[in-house]
């Protein structure tokens, strides 16, 4: 969540395998949005269109020697270009480094759209919320919104002056669009239209975990059910170290001990236990390992609130275990 997925994994992530199935796209045009964020538009070499996507998906992109995501922007009906926008991070592990060095003509290894974050098409409304380079994915729900006119309305918060996409924000959501660039002026309007909507909205968040955390507490304080509140974060890089534990693995009868900051994944990985992966932050789903017993402690961004509640899958690059209570299929 460019947007949630704007984030980049630690430094000391290992080196991302190779994306599967992986389209060769040539970049064909850079946007400066801010003096930190810019947006990139890829095509085929070929000018062949593109796998369609619906609203909210994003791409993994090969940023050097590392796997990021990032949200799309504009229609995915027939594209024949993706674009993404990326935040420039100085201290981040380099792949929006390597992206923002790039040069028109360069060209980058994606991964065919996966949807992640898609607009339900039920809901009577939709109130999208969002912060900064959270409204990346937001502007896809826009578009479709248009097309297939629904009714949608925006809440976009940004500090002054930094605001992304700015002038398409306003030509599809106009006049249904407040702008907020104080923290005081955006909670008020937040209080305000939570407690106002039609019966049967839908509320969508994208933006960094302290923002979301705080629309999502003021959502549920106004009332609205879980089944209609949706949200995308940057990304699961800044999760807290977590608690040490100990997995068991059911098949070999092993034992490891993940220790704090360290990921399931990295210990199994130390153990010389090979396990697919891609994007190392939640995000991708290549990493799912079977649960045997035990209630992961969920902190990724793929599996779904039902998937979860199972309890029989475990994304291993972020989620955790309690205690000794996890035993996996391996």
């Amino acid at each position: 969540m460019s947007a949630v997925l704007a984030g980049e994994a630690p430094a000391t992530h290992p080196l991302a395998p190779p994306i599967p199935n992986a389209l060769g796209l040539t970049l064909s045009r850079i946007d400066d949005l801010t003096p930190q964020i810019r947006a990139f538009t890829f095509r085929s070499p070929h000018g062949a269109v593109l796998p369609e996507f619906v609203p909210g998906s994003h791409i993994l992109v090969r940023c050097g020697e590392l796997t990021n995501a990032y949200s799309l922007t504009g229609t995915g009906v027939h594209p024949l270009e993706y674009t993404i926008s990326v935040l420039r991070l100085p201290d981040g592990a380099g792949g929006s480094l390597t992206l923002h060095a790039l040069k028109p003509g360069d060209t980058v290894q994606v991964s065919p759209p996966r949807s992640a974050f898609a607009p339900v098409a039920t809901a009577k409304h939709h109130l999208l919320v969002a912060a900064g380079i959270g409204i990346t994915p937001m502007l896809s729900h826009l578009a479709a919104a248009r097309e297939w006119n629904r009714s949608v309305s925006v809440l976009y918060s940004y500090r002054a002056s930094a605001g992304a996409h700015l002038d398409a924000v306003r030509a599809l959501s106009a006049p249904h669009l407040v702008e907020s660039t104080t923290r005081d002026d955006f909670r008020r309007t937040l209080e305000q239209h939570l407690r106002s909507q039609p019966v049967g909205t839908h509320l969508y968040i994208c933006g960094p975990q302290g923002y979301t955390d705080a629309v999502l507490l003021a959502a549920a304080e106004a009332g609205w059910p879980d089944k209609r509140v949706h949200f995308e974060l940057f990304g699961a890089a800044a999760l807290d170290p977590g608690d040490p534990f100990t997995v068991t693995l059911a098949r070999s009868g092993r034992t490891l001990p993940v220790a704090a900051g360290q990921s399931l994944l990295e210990a199994l990985e130390a153990a010389g236990t090979a396990v697919p992966n891609l994007c190392r932050r939640g995000i991708c789903g290549e990493c799912a390992l079977p649960v045997v017993a035990g209630k992961p402690l969920h902190r990724d961004l793929y599996l779904s609130p039902e998937d979860k509640a199972a309890n029989d899958t475990i994304m291993c690059c972020v989620s955790r275990g309690h205690a000794n209570e996890l035993e996996l299929d391996l």
